[in-house]
């Protein structure tokens, strides 16, 4: 049974002929008389009773008409919301956002893409690099902002890749060097990240290559926070130079880190077999526009 086939069909009742039929289908009255038999040798019934120039529907042919109307209103309907999500005029995008310069670099690009697509449902989800590529792996997230990956299940595009500055209370030792090696920090409490921040796995691998254990007085995923428990006095942090500039006020010091050469290197990851949706790909195409990777 082809759509074509019930087109002919409900085309016949609807015009009470096939020849009307066939000037309102652009086909011949011969073509739709013959789609209209193979629909009924389909079936194995009768659907149209013909007396002299009058067409009456069997009852088999009231139920058909009825299915087929459905089926053929069902098909224009899928073509419609597939049309809606190719030119973006609705969909979802389930999307994770780093807890880390959410701020600094996702809010006007989020406030884009909401400008852009106000018709695309965006879920958020935020945390650290591990919840992130756990989540997509597990199919809850379709797009994420991580560091980027190892894993060969993942692919990613680059967004941006941040030198990591030292932050430092105004009174610390070390506040007026112009630049610092990780290892001279050896004797200073630090300030580290959630467990779920990769960063805080590699800042912690490079103290022990620098020769010590940090010193750990406490753990936040949110910048700001960090930036004032450091304008407290309560140690040192390193972050993202993009992240930390802005947060510089009065009681603080920014010092680049000259060895080793930590990196916050930010990609936009999915899972490689993941079928993407237009709305994920329309974020990623905006991510193009926006990446300091681009503009430098």
């Amino acid at each position: 049974m082809e759509f074509r086939q019930l087109r002919s069909f409900v085309e016949v009742v609807r015009q009470g002929g096939f020849t009307q039929a066939g000037k309102t289908l652009h086909a011949t009255q011969s073509t739709i008389s013959k789609q209209v038999a193979q629909l009924e040798q389909r079936l194995g019934v009768q659907l149209l009773e013909r007396s002299g120039p009058h067409l009456r529907l069997t009852d088999a042919g009231s139920v058909v008409l009825r299915h087929a109307e459905d089926l053929l209103r069902q098909r224009q309907d899928l073509h419609s919301e597939l049309d809606d999500l190719s030119q973006l005029r609705r969909g979802e995008l389930r999307l994770g956002l780093p807890l880390l310069g959410g701020e600094v670099l996702f809010a006007e690009l989020f406030a884009e893409y909401r400008r852009r697509y106000p018709n695309i449902v965006v879920h958020l989800f935020e945390g650290g690099s591990k919840l992130m590529e756990e989540a997509l792996l597990h199919g809850e997230l379709e797009l994420a902002g991580s560091l980027t990956p190892n894993d060969p299940a993942l692919e990613y595009q680059p967004f941006c890749n941040e030198p990591l500055d030292v932050l430092l209370p105004e009174s610390h030792p070390l506040s007026e060097e112009e630049c610092l090696a990780l290892a001279q920090l050896a004797d200073s409490p630090f300030l580290l990240y959630q467990q779920s921040f990769t960063l805080n796995d590699r800042l912690l691998l490079a103290c022990r290559q620098a020769g010590f254990t940090p010193r750990e007085v406490g753990r936040s995923g949110q910048a700001d926070f960090l930036a004032a428990l450091v304008a407290a006095g309560q140690g040192v942090v390193l972050l993202p130079r993009i992240v930390a500039r802005p947060l510089q006020r009065p009681g603080l010091r920014l010092v680049p880190l000259r060895e080793p050469d930590l990196r916050w290197d930010i990609a936009f990851v999915w899972r490689r077999d993941a079928y993407l949706s237009r709305a994920a790909q329309a974020w990623l195409e905006l991510l193009r526009e926006y990446s300091p990777l681009e503009q430098s």
